[in-house]
């Protein structure tokens, strides 16, 4: 996707956009965006099963800015480390560490210093242990290479200006043999440029949002292989100019076992 307006200034926007919503307990959706239909939901949690919120105050539960249920898509295991990309109040954090267990480790990357703020005070109510929030940018994860078996990430990829790079960050990220679950807004086809360049449509979820032909071959570039992508929903149905237009849908791969990165014309031999 060709950015027709400064990285810097998607980043700020994005960033203004969460902080706002950190600091209202507010859901992502903005008036007049339509995003109630499309990555987000106010005050309500309509994307996890009412047993992986037992225990989890209403208030932390019902503060989701996703599209779906990364956690329940990883299929996480006792042990397993996890990174969450746009990690926000910390809720699948939550959600995963309870899965991977005290011999398990959960970090959250965000790039909203209030989101941060939101997700220690969160831990420091469920008195968590095993998760760890880190400042930092999708393009330039805080975290070692290999560091984990499993990443995972709720509406937020098509936040980044640079998908691509994200890509390769959360290849470098896993160890070999991990795999990634995602949910997230993608595209059928490419978006105008008019769309591109609506600040408030991008942090709402949409602007951003891949074709998703491209998504999987971006993907395979960075060296995944068995990409899957699979539509949960229309969105921003609410907005004639993108009906039709947006999907969000659950994305799986996975890094190569070998240290070998596997290349699309590889793959298809």
């Amino acid at each position: 996707m060709d950015n027709l307006i400064p990285v810097t200034d998607i980043h700020a926007s994005v960033r203004a956009f969460y902080a706002e919503r950190a600091k209202n307990n507010d859901g992502c959706c903005a008036p007049g965006t339509g995003s109630e239909a499309g990555c987000c939901a106010q005050s309500v949690n309509p994307f996890h099963a009412a047993e992986l919120l037992d225990g989890i105050p209403e208030d932390v539960a019902a503060f989701t800015l996703g599209c779906g249920d990364a956690v329940s898509l990883a299929r996480l295991q006792p042990g397993e480390t996890v990174i969450d990309l746009g990690s926000g109040g910390g809720l699948e954090c939550f959600i995963a560490s309870r899965q991977v267990g005290a011999d398990g480790k959960v970090i959250g990357v965000d790039m909203t210093p209030e989101m941060l703020s939101k997700a220690w005070a969160n831990a420091a109510r469920l008195k968590t242990t095993n998760v760890d929030f880190r400042y930092g940018f999708l393009e330039a994860l805080p975290v070692a290479d290999e560091a984990a078996d499993v990443i995972i990430s709720n509406c937020v990829i098509n936040l980044s200006p640079d998908k691509p790079q994200v890509f390769r960050e959360m290849f470098r990220a896993l160890k070999p043999g991990g795999r990634i679950a995602v949910s997230d807004v993608v595209a059928d086809g490419e978006l105008s440029d008019d769309a591109k360049r609506d600040m408030a449509l991008w942090g709402a979820c949409y602007s951003g949002a891949l074709d998703v032909h491209l998504y999987t071959q971006q993907l395979r570039e960075a060296g995944f292989v068995d990409v899957k992508i699979e539509p949960k929903g229309g969105a921003a149905d609410n907005l004639p100019a993108l009906k039709g237009k947006l999907f969000s849908a659950a994305i799986t791969a996975v890094k190569p076992a070998s240290a070998e990165r596997i290349f699309p014309l590889q793959e298809a031999l």
